[in-house]
């Protein structure tokens, strides 16, 4: 709360446990440029008591400051909505808002985000041009954002106005009676999370041309104010929109139009074609496989809550209609001993790196299985850190494969010794395409986030918190040991449904507020728990018995 500034003639404010007074009417920002030379990067928002505060926000009270820069994760995405925003006016400026049918910012490719359009234009490398050059006037000019709250019914005439349905059908699912609308020298948005205060800050993007769209590229967390080269990913990225075209089709682009679908009575049908479209891409692969003659071994990889498991599974039971026999192996069970794993640069075992897997007995055991030895396969048993033997013996005849499971499946280091026509590599991602409306992409990371909060806690018994608090650490694996070897896969899979959101929401919600106000992780709590707010809850009482959501709420018929 604030208080009555009548009287009050400046305020006491606490930063890195110095304090001193400011006058009354001072914003953050002002404060954060007094400090701004203790921090390695550009300070992007302010936590006042424990609360994020935008910098153009004005202090009210005596308070305990500390600021996030652009290296801070929060502070990253309000870099990266801003970036969006400013593309928006640009484009609204340069090509007109009575030719503009639709603006979308679809998805992730890389370090750029993919933005399509509809209407009465072209997008040619000229346009690009003309559209980036007019990001760098604004941006030039530091015009400042302004936020405003105002009623939804204000809201909702004001972005008709503007051409943007899908905002107002977005708001009529929000449980509140305002909504914060951002203001650009006479743009108008609406954005969910956090800000910079003007355009000044966003200093390093670039905008090119891609596919019939373009991308707008911003800088990694890791480096916010350096740029990376961009570099093409054609087969993530017609994965991407083959996903988007299955939304289209739907008629599901937005979380309002998965809402209408649940309101309405459709979320059944929705969900039985979602599932056969997956099920027919699934049948595409196994039936790839078998074209190509010769395969015995099929290497699935992805990041962490891809549905790898249930994927295998549903793979392994298409490869049997075409007379195959697939057995499954996890590359996990070829951990070195736990005393001989590398460690991390604070001390904590690394066991996403390839160092923590045995690669020569690995290679060994399915080069002896592919000349039709007998061979007795391990088992890693995670409680004593030991590879156990078992009597799991496995000989290959002409009908039988290897479906084999693990982080490096794509990384040749790992099956370096198996004649590349013995293998077909498969990439398996969450690659979500639903956004929250045309504006806000909802970042991949956050379903399969979700998805992992969910399952860590029904089946491990970890925490919102721990889930939450290791993330970063599994991202960063993900970074390392995947991410540069997906475009190596000869399949990608999107185990992505449109409809999950909806169905994790009744399970993520109370873990989220098991997080404490204080707690380092409470920031990304509250973010999530905004983002699910915007979703109408469903059972799972629809979900088919082996549906990927399974592997994660339960119920499903597979072992996973």
């Amino acid at each position: 709360m604030g208080v009555n500034n009548e009287k009050i003639q400046s305020f006491q404010v606490t930063v890195n446990g110095k304090s001193r007074a400011y006058p009354v009417g001072i914003t953050f920002g002002e404060i954060a440029s007094v400090y701004q030379k203790e921090y390695p990067y550009p300070i992007a928002l302010a936590v006042r008591n424990g609360k994020i505060k935008e910098l153009f926000k004005k202090v009210d009270q005596d308070c305990t400051v500390d600021f996030l820069t652009l290296a801070d994760d929060t502070g990253h995405k309000s870099y990266n909505r801003t970036a969006t925003m400013i593309l928006m006016k640009a484009i609204n400026d340069v090509v007109g808002t009575d030719k503009i049918e639709q603006i979308k910012m679809e998805f992730a490719i890389g370090n750029g985000y993919y933005c399509a359009k509809k209407g009465e234009f072209e997008v040619t490398d000229s346009l690009v041009t003309q559209i980036k050059a007019k990001m760098k006037e604004y941006i030039d000019k530091d015009y400042c954002i302004i936020k405003k709250s105002m009623p939804i019914e204000e809201a909702n005439v004001l972005f008709t106005q503007q051409k943007m349905a899908d905002k107002v059908s977005l708001f009529r699912y929000r449980g509140s009676s305002s909504v914060n609308v951002y203001n650009l020298d006479g743009y108008y948005d609406y954005y969910y999370g956090f800000m910079l205060p003007s355009t000044g800050y966003v200093r390093c993007f670039d905008l090119q041309k891609y596919e019939n769209g373009m991308v707008l590229i911003l800088p990694n967390k890791s480096k916010p104010t350096e740029l990376e080269e961009f570099k093409p990913l054609p087969k993530l990225f017609k994965s991407m929109e083959m996903a988007s075209d299955w939304g289209e089709k739907l008629g599901v682009d937005t979380v309002s139009d998965l809402n209408d679908e649940i309101r309405k009575g459709r979320f059944n049908e929705l969900v039985l074609v979602q599932e056969a479209l997956q099920e027919r891409r699934i049948s595409e692969i196994a039936s790839d496989i078998v074209s190509r003659g010769g395969i015995k071994f099929v290497m699935i990889a992805g990041p962490s809550s891809s549905g790898k498991t249930t994927f295998s599974h549903r793979l392994s039971v298409q490869l049997r209609t075409h007379g195959l026999t697939p057995h499954p192996i996890a590359a996990d069970d070829y951990f070195v001993d736990r005393e001989n794993t590398p460690r991390q640069p604070n001390g904590d075992y690394d066991f996403e790196c390839l160092e923590a897997i045995d690669t020569q007995k690995f290679n060994e055991d399915m080069c002896a299985l592919l000349a039709g030895e007998r061979v007795e396969l391990p088992t890693f048993n995670f409680v004593t850190g030991k590879r156990e033997y078992k009597g799991n013996f496995k000989q290959l005849g002409p009908d039988d494969i290897l479906v084999i499971e693990g982080i490096h499946g794509l990384n040749d280091k790992m099956s370096y010794a198996l004649p590349a026509d013995s293998k077909y590599k498969i990439y398996i991602s969450a690659l979500t395409t639903l956004n929250i409306d045309e504006h806000n992409r909802i970042p991949t990371t956050d379903g399969r986030l979700l998805r992992r909060l969910v399952r860590d806690a029904r089946t491990r018994g970890a925490t919102a918190k721990r889930t939450v608090q290791m993330w970063p650490s599994v991202r960063k694996g993900e970074t390392e040991n995947i991410f540069p070897f997906q475009e190596s896969a000869d399949a990608m899979f999107n185990s992505a449904m449109i409809y999950e959101l909806a169905v994790l929401k009744p399970y993520a919600e109370p873990l989220l507020y098991s997080i404490e106000k204080g707690e380092p992780e409470y920031f990304e709590a509250v973010r999530l728990l905004k983002f699910l707010s915007y979703f109408l809850g469903v059972g799972t009482e629809e979900l088919p018995k082996n549906s990927i959501v399974r592997e994660f709420v339960g119920g499903s018929c597979f072992k996973v």
